[in-house]
């Protein structure tokens, strides 16, 4: 990177960089483009998704906990590329997962996509981020990105290092912040990374000859769980996994091979060594870039703790939720079983939980915010926050909020004080934030409102999902209607539409033989609608919509009208369907 490096560079000038293209990174690098920032997204391999994709497929958990409680799915970005997914990708192929993410980024305005480039260096200017360096090896160039704003979503907190912002990696002790599942004493000891498998059932009896060097397990008991706990080989096990007792980063190759030895043993433990019923079936797929939990965590201005969690994290700066259980896994992963320990312990949540703008941005590094699991929060915390799902709410919230800054033209710390437009911003987005609720437009609330049947009145009380006994919604079937008039004839911009897409089934993609799985959209969404106008004392057509697969839809409007009609045609399967929200936006200024 000096004036005698054979290598060209490549510069770029960006609002926002985001560092780091798994499901955190992308869902900010989107959000950012979309609030209009010129977003550059850094990723250092050739598929985004990071654990999701198909070098590790792992499925996305979050706060609804493979749909065990249902409701609690997280909405915005990630169910959007979920829907999608689902209309693309009925056969659940990893690959063709890739190709729906890429597309996301690819065709997505204003966002620059840098794949194979890893970042390797940055410049300050005081305590400020002025630009950062990647290598892109394909095209044998350095990369430098300079930004107003940067977002690290690298998992590695790669850019700690690299500017000086505060971190941290290991367990706190339970002193430090009060917290009863952290060791009495701090250590450096992380959870570990998995490798997985997956296998395939042919018609007819297949061979496996394992590797030389292969770790021979003879009995069920050499293995995690005995016999219960590989029963489901078709996936692989989350279980396969080292690391946490050695150093996360700096020992990730020699960790990926001994997890090889480990994976290909158990395989053929299950082939070779008793009659496990998987004559027939053959490995598919081998995982050779281990799917890491934990290593470096920022410090931001707030560290939530396993104390946050369990008090419901009610944050009045909440722009973020999570709610999977505190779920440590063992620094020794794969062998705590001989040291007479679970790989896993699930410490519960009992409620879902607020997560804090203070805790996605550095307490020392003015323009850096983050999210994923290098946020700031303890061990034990992030235990429980870096699941992908989780990742993504805090993703499309820094995304949102680092488009915000570079519009004002101040650091992030300083949006603190406008945090209602953040929150309100991803509300308007489809984000899903704990007991807050999105302001209603005002010619939406200022309208009169009637339906066919029903009380349609919960479609513009600023909730979108059932929360406890409340529906927050609107029951139809096909050939309802739901209409506003107006007190005075209006320039309508767009309606926007929170439609109902089953929040209470399972659509992660998975491998999972579950058979309330959807490989489709779900039947209750509403697959044809059409908006009408009302102009004088007669409803026009504005807009008919065939083929929706999304839940949040807007439809441009741009008309003088005295009132806007929606009326469902069609679901995907389902007899009746719920609208959650329907806005008409007045054109301002």
């Amino acid at each position: 990177m000096n004036k005698t490096d054979p290598f060209p560079t490549v510069d770029h000038q960006a609002d926002v960089c985001v560092v780091g293209g798994g499901m955190a990174g992308l869902c900010a690098a989107l959000a950012a483009a979309r609030h209009g920032a010129h977003t550059v997204l850094m990723h250092d391999r050739p598929v985004l998704g990071g654990n999701a994709s198909s070098e590790c497929r792992v499925h996305i958990c979050g706060a609804d906990r493979h749909n065990r409680r249902p409701f609690l799915r997280e909405t915005g970005i990630l169910e959007e590329l979920r829907l999608e997914n689902l209309r693309r990708n009925p056969n659940r192929n990893f690959s063709v997962w890739d190709a729906v993410l890429y597309d996301a980024a690819r065709t997505q305005p204003g966002l620059t996509l840098l794949l194979n480039c890893s970042c390797l260096d940055a410049a300050m200017e005081g305590s400020r981020i002025a630009s950062v360096t990647g290598w892109q090896g394909t095209t044998q160039t350095w990369q430098r990105v300079q930004a107003a704003v940067f977002v690290d979503c690298s998992g590695d907190a790669v850019l700690a290092p690299l500017t000086g912002a505060q971190w941290r990696m290991g367990r706190e002790a339970r002193s430090e912040y009060g917290e009863s599942i952290a060791p009495e004493v701090a250590d450096a000891r992380t959870m570990g990374m998995t490798l997985m498998f997956q296998a395939r059932e042919y018609p007819t009896p297949q061979v496996f000859e394992p590797p030389t060097w292969a770790y021979v397990f003879e009995k069920e008991e050499d293995l995690p769980y005995g016999a219960a706990g590989h029963h489901w080989w078709h996936q692989g096990y989350w279980w396969l996994e080292i690391g946490g007792e050695q150093d996360p980063l700096h020992d990730t190759e020699a960790l990926r091979d001994e997890l090889l030895r480990i994976a290909l043993g158990v395989w053929d433990h299950i082939k070779n060594r008793g009659d496990h019923g998987a004559a027939n079936w053959a490995l598919e797929w081998l995982q050779f870039l281990p799917a890491k939990r934990e290593s470096r965590r920022y410090i931001g201005d707030h560290v939530l703790t396993q104390g946050d969690i369990e008090t419901g994290g009610r944050f009045p700066d909440a722009v973020a939720y999570g709610g999977w259980p505190m779920d440590d896994h063992h620094p020794a992963g794969f062998w705590a079983a001989r040291l007479g320990s679970p790989a896993t312990v699930f410490h519960p949540v009992d409620a879902p939980y607020g997560i804090p703008y203070r805790a996605l941005y550095s307490a020392n590094v003015d323009n850096l915010l983050f999210a994923g699991r290098n946020a700031s929060c303890t061990h034990a915390a992030m235990s429980s926050t870096r699941v992908m799902g989780t990742g993504c709410s805090m993703g499309q919230a820094v995304g949102t909020a680092a488009a915000m800054a570079a519009r004002l033209g101040v650091m992030p710390r300083q949006l603190g004080g406008r945090i209602g437009d953040l929150q309100q911003a991803l509300l308007a987005d489809d984000a899903y934030l704990l007991g807050i609720a999105r302001e209603t437009p005002p010619l939406t609330r200022s309208a009169t409102l009637s339906a066919s049947q029903g009380d349609p009145e919960p479609v513009r009380d600023g909730v979108t999902r059932p929360v406890g006994d409340n529906r927050h919604g609107w029951l139809a079937r096909p050939g309802d209607w739901i209409a506003y008039r107006f007190s005075h004839r209006s320039r309508v911009e767009r309606a926007d539409l929170v439609l109902d897409s089953a929040l209470d089934s399972l659509i992660a993609l998975s491998h999972t033989q579950r058979d309330d799985q959807l490989t489709a959209p779900p039947p209750p969404l509403p697959k044809v609608f059409r908006l009408e106008g009302l102009v004088g004392e007669a409803w026009q057509p504005l807009a008919r919509v065939e083929g929706n697969y999304q839940r949040l839809v807007r439809v441009p409007i741009g008309r003088e009208l005295s009132g806007v009609r929606l009326t469902i045609e069609q679901t995907w399967g389902a007899p009746q369907t719920w609208v959650y929200g329907f806005s008409v936006l007045e054109k301002q200024g």
